[in-house]
């Protein structure tokens, strides 16, 4: 698929979409969605590709959510299928067997934020400003804010959010839960290398195992989420990959995950 509104490069291990209008300020529209979900695929079905990134273009902004311009013309079922879509996205990003982290710089608002919300870490510059301000004008968050705010941040904090259309700055935003650090804004590129770094360390077989626990749980009741972790806890002891972690362990070694 050829991108147009994306930036999609991979190397290293790492795949990076880059959301590319800066002139709309990342705006998204059908097309980006569009894109996002055959990049996503592609760095799931790329073997080499251990972590995704996902940015925005610009100075100004991560994303100020949905293109107006595109909303304005919706009527009912196209508003429903304009939904529908962008939750797949973020669902897609969800379910990836590999860790998503957000590089948020700017403005990440509406469907910015929720995107963040999607993915599994979050690293923001110090300008960053994020919020659902659907209510601003006359409608509601439409690709998961109003589910995963109230998971993240809390049931009260997330409806004051959600029916006031405030934003917050970064700080604030780390305070709450929807963002896990904030740095400078010329540390950015350096903090988001130094977390994948990390990852990159990891055995990428049961990194997918934790995510996929770790997920399922959010959606589900307490009870089925911890038998679902002893059934993963179990599995992991079948690979490779647990067995080279153990005994690189007990012989004070780093160890050689393969993903087996």
């Amino acid at each position: 698929m050829e991108f147009k509104n994306i930036v999609f490069e991979k190397g290293e291990g790492v795949a990076k979409i880059t959301l590319s209008r800066p002139q709309v300020l990342n705006a998204i529209g059908t097309e980006m969605l569009l894109e996002l979900k055959s990049a996503i695929r592609e760095a799931q079905l790329d073997p080499d590709v251990k972590v995704l990134v996902i940015r925005g273009a610009g100075e100004r902004a991560f994303s100020v959510g949905a293109d107006v311009r595109e909303m304005a013309e919706a009527d009912p079922m196209k508003a429903r299928e304009f939904s529908g879509l962008g939750k797949s996205v973020m669902e897609d990003l969800e379910s990836l067997g590999k860790p998503v982290v957000a590089a948020v710089n700017g403005l990440a608002l509406g469907g910015g934020c929720e995107l963040a919300m999607a993915c599994d870490i979050v690293v923001a510059s110090e300008n960053t400003r994020l919020g659902q301000p659907e209510i601003n004008v006359g409608i509601i968050p439409g690709w998961g804010g109003s589910q995963r705010l109230p998971r993240l941040a809390g049931w009260k904090r997330a409806k004051e959010l959600i029916l006031t259309g405030d934003t917050i700055d970064a700080r604030e935003a780390e305070r709450i839960g929807l963002v896990n650090k904030v740095v400078p804004a010329g540390s950015l590129d350096e903090a988001v290398n130094e977390i994948v770094r990390k990852l990159l360390g990891k055995s990428p077989l049961t990194l997918k195992l934790a995510k996929e626990v770790i997920t399922q749980g959010m959606r589900g009741d307490l009870h089925p989420g911890l038998a679902q972790e002893t059934e993963v806890f179990s599995l992991c002891f079948s690979t490779e990959d647990a067995r080279e972690g153990l005994r690189a362990l007990a012989e004070k070694r780093k160890p050689e995950f393969k993903g087996r």
